[in-house]
């Protein structure tokens, strides 16, 4: 099954979003992609948005800095600035309400724009979210790898197939020569690398800002939220799983072995099941 899919770009927040819009009858569900170099909308759900489709209206954005929405980025209040863009796409599509969906970087969005506005959001869904503990020990070595991308020697095909097939994913070898070389072309984009979307935190203060876990409200947040998380994750710490299912007073959480960083891609279809089931009405596994 192909899902027919229009594209259009809308204006949000000072940005140009290019979306990808499935258009189905279903509740609204937008699914924001991770940070990686060269990552988009498309390109980090390609195995999933056919199967969401068939029961959601799936709207999948390019990230302000991704793919073929505007470059720039506040790095000031990075997820802020996103969590605010998101929100001004959903104003400009008419809904009032959505679900998220967000890898990484993406979770990290998501979060925050539920912490910020928690009444624009019905259920979260986070795999390996971004800013959870990050104040809380040294960066992995997956990080360092995807931050070292546009520094040193600069971009090559070589440092991209490196984090993608070492840190990315559980098994490297399962990633296709196409996937790397797709990614490659988008990240070299000139003016993504004059201005890489994400880079080390620089001061103290955009640092907490970006540590979610040290927001007072994630506390009280009552969005009801599945936290997925793999074991063997190189880039987020497993360790943020069991942290989010602590402090949020609503959450589910799913750890899988043998998966990396890129659950949604390596689990697909473990991921499609659990994804559908949690945001329907009628799910077991949705929290009141």
């Amino acid at each position: 099954m192909t899902t027919v899919q229009s594209e259009y770009h809308v204006r949000a927040n000072g940005a140009d979003i290019f979306v990808t819009d499935t258009g189905g009858d279903g509740p609204p569900v937008v699914l924001l992609h991770g940070g990686g170099p060269g990552a988009s909308g498309l390109s980090n759900y390609s195995r999933n948005i056919d199967a969401l489709a068939r029961r959601y209206r799936v709207v999948i954005p390019d990230m302000p800095g991704y793919g073929r929405s505007s470059k720039h980025v506040d790095h000031r209040d990075p997820f802020g600035y996103l969590a605010d863009t998101m929100r001004g796409m959903l104003d400009e599509l008419g809904l009032a309400t959505a679900h998220l969906v967000g890898n990484s970087y993406g979770g990290a969005a998501a979060l925050r724009l539920a912490l910020d506005t928690p009444h624009r959001v019905d259920k979260l869904v986070l795999m390996g979210p971004g800013g959870i503990g990050t104040t809380r020990g040294l960066p992995t070595e997956g990080l360092k790898s995807l931050l070292a991308y546009y520094t040193g020697d600069g971009p090559s095909r070589d440092k991209l197939a490196a984090f993608i097939r070492n840190y990315l994913v559980y098994d490297g070898g399962a990633v296709p020569d196409e996937l790397i070389d797709l990614r490659y072309r988008a990240s070299i984009d000139p003016e993504v690398v004059a201005t890489p979307p994400l880079r080390r935190p620089s001061g103290i203060r955009t640092l907490w800002r970006m540590d979610l876990t040290r927001d007072k409200r994630l506390r009280r947040l009552g969005t009801p939220t599945l936290v997925l998380w793999g074991r063997d994750d190189k880039v987020n710490r497993p360790a943020g799983g069991p942290m989010l299912l602590n402090l949020m007073p609503n959450a589910e959480l799913v750890m899988t072995s043998h998966t990396g960083h890129w659950m949604q891609w390596e689990r697909a279809d473990l991921f499609n099941d659990l994804v559908a089931e949690f945001l329907s009405p009628a799910s077991k596994l949705a929290l009141s």
